[in-house]
């Protein structure tokens, strides 16, 4: 996923990555672009991601996605394992619709919860109810991409990388035309 990523970045990028966790996508990354912002909500997370050696292009912030998003324009919003647990999916895609340069770019990777098996997701909702799992939405691929699709993004590409074709990383570009 790593490698497919950078291959749609250039060294002229301005990146914002949204949900960073401990900082490893950006710090192996970063080095390829001009300048990638990494943010996540959680304190402890940029704070760990901090304490990691990086390069001079990457810089941790504690913000949620919206405020994140109001710094644009990027040249592409990267989202891994964070959308399925956003409060408004249609909302924060929009949002990064429009933080996007025209041709900008949205590279994701999202649980898909409600393509996985029924026993799994009774599973994951006990889980939550003891506190051992985030709210997430039980979103399915076919709806993830509807919302992509509605927020006026078009996608340029979708595989999977690993052994859960519920985690599908999808590539999604804001067109050039004024048309979207």
């Amino acid at each position: 996923m790593l490698q497919a990523t950078a291959a749609r970045l250039s060294c002229s990028d301005r990146v914002l990555e949204i949900g960073c966790g401990t900082g490893g996508t950006a710090i192996r990354l970063a080095p390829g672009v001009a300048e990638w912002i990494a943010t996540d909500f959680s304190q402890e997370m940029v704070r760990i991601a901090r304490a990691k050696p990086a390069g001079d292009t990457v810089r941790f912030e504690v913000t949620d996605a919206a405020d994140a998003l109001a710094g644009g324009p990027y040249d592409a919003v990267c989202a891994f394992n964070v959308l399925h647990l956003v409060d408004d999916l249609p909302s924060v895609l929009r949002g990064i619709f429009d933080s996007l340069r025209p041709g900008g770019q949205l590279i994701s990777k999202t649980w898909c919860f409600g393509d996985v098996k029924p026993w799994l997701r009774i599973g994951f909702r006990i889980l939550r109810a003891v506190g051992l799992f985030p709210v997430a939405s039980t979103l399915t691929q076919d709806a993830l991409r509807q919302a992509i699709h509605d927020a006026g993004f078009q996608i340029d590409e979708q595989q999977v990388f690993g052994a859960y074709p519920q985690n599908p990383f999808i590539v999604a570009r804001r067109p050039v035309s004024a048309e979207a």
